[in-house]
């Protein structure tokens, strides 16, 4: 059997989009892939993703904001940027890696309706992981 490979999903506050993602590549890619999530300047998890993210049967509620510093120690095959901020500030981290940028708007302070809608995009990228990202 094959290794997990260590997939990095970085954004800036690691509040949200990050978040979901990380539970959306968990509950679809648990079995191949080990999945992080960090921010450049890390937060906390917006209750609203937590709530969305309820919606569809994945908990994200045990999951904490993190900094791309608390786990630079990790070697990763794959990093993708779910925001632009990250994307154009993202931290060296040293090796070979994927890397990807699929940009979501930021839903921080919108309603409940524009929650689902991000939710909702970032299930259909991710969703389709491994049709975009070598395993």
């Amino acid at each position: 059997m094959s290794q997990k490979k260590n997939v990095l999903i970085l954004c800036t506050g690691n509040s949200c989009r990050s978040q979901m993602a990380e539970g959306v590549l968990r509950y679809y890619y648990g079995d191949v892939v080990t999945v992080y999530s960090a921010g450049t300047q890390p937060s906390h998890v917006n209750e609203h993703a937590i709530a969305v993210m309820n919606e569809l049967g994945i908990d994200i509620s045990g999951h904490y904001s993190k900094s791309v510093h608390d786990i630079l120690d990790v070697t990763f095959d794959v990093v993708i940027t779910v925001c632009s901020n990250a994307d154009e500030n993202c931290p060296v981290i040293i090796g070979e890696f994927q890397k990807f940028h699929w940009g979501f708007d930021d839903p921080v302070g919108k309603s409940l309706t524009v929650f689902r809608k991000v939710r909702d995009e970032i299930v259909l990228k991710f969703k389709d992981f491994s049709n975009e990202v070598s395993l």
